[in-house]
């Protein structure tokens, strides 16, 4: 009976993210939101510690001397490297009580992979950038194409109409995937980053982009754990004004 008991009890989370420049908000940090996302998904109580990086306290410096957010204290054991902490979130907290989080299909996970590398060359580069503007919007239309087209599981194979256009909400279907905690919180940086310091908008053209970031918005576990806009103009200020 002790041993149902022990099975049956909440484990005790705690998440450490960078904070904002006030010290207290949530800063930005695509890593950090995305186990943000991952906990709030799984349906877990957990609470959120954000670290003033400018004045680590002393208390965190013992706990994760030489570590930057995102770490996780697990039942009072320290988690650190998000990739590590994303894999064992996903093994420990699983069916039935907790959901997994994996997306059926791998190329949910590939496709926006290299999105945030060109990003970053391209504000980097800014407004010389003609170059690495278009190897973003290469990056963009293949995310565009891969929303746009039918997953497997979308095609109905005993019908005669076809399935041109997915109407799915998210990466791999509708309900978001670790795949989806990954992508999003870089589409958000990006979108306001690239507006803020290249006046660049991501092209209406690709709607299965916009659908797709009109459905995550919509959701709590998006929306609520983003980073105020001011917070990403900031992060960037330094890297725009170093542009030749």
């Amino acid at each position: 009976m002790a041993l149902r008991q022990n099975s049956d009890k909440e484990p005790s989370i705690e998440l450490f993210i960078k904070a904002g420049h006030d010290g207290e908000n949530v800063g930005n940090c695509p890593f950090c939101q995305r186990l943000f996302m991952v906990l709030w998904l799984k349906g877990v109580k957990f609470t959120v510690t954000t670290v003033d990086m400018r004045k680590k306290p002393a208390e965190l410096k013992d706990l994760a001397p030489g570590t930057n957010p995102p770490f996780l204290l697990y039942n009072g054991t320290l988690k650190t490297d998000f990739i590590k902490i994303e894999e064992f979130l996903e093994q420990t907290l699983a069916p039935p009580r907790y959901p997994h989080l994996s997306p059926l299909n791998k190329e949910s996970f590939d496709v926006g992979a290299d999105i945030f590398a060109k990003f970053s060359a391209f504000i980097k580069n800014s407004p010389n950038n003609a170059f690495h503007e278009k190897n973003l919007l290469r990056e963009f239309k293949r995310l565009d194409e891969y929303l746009n087209s039918p997953l497997p599981e979308e095609i109905d194979h005993n019908s005669r109409e076809t399935t041109s256009i997915s109407k799915r909400k998210y990466l791999d279907g509708d309900r978001l995937t670790l795949a989806d905690c990954n992508l999003l919180p870089k589409l958000h940086v990006i979108r306001i980053a690239a507006k803020k310091y290249c006046d660049f908008d991501i092209p209406a053209q690709f709607t299965g982009v916009w659908r797709y970031l009109q459905n995550a918005y919509e959701r709590e576990e998006f929306k609520q754990t983003c980073p105020a806009d001011i917070e990403i103009e900031k992060a960037y200020f330094s890297v725009a004004n170093k542009r030749k």
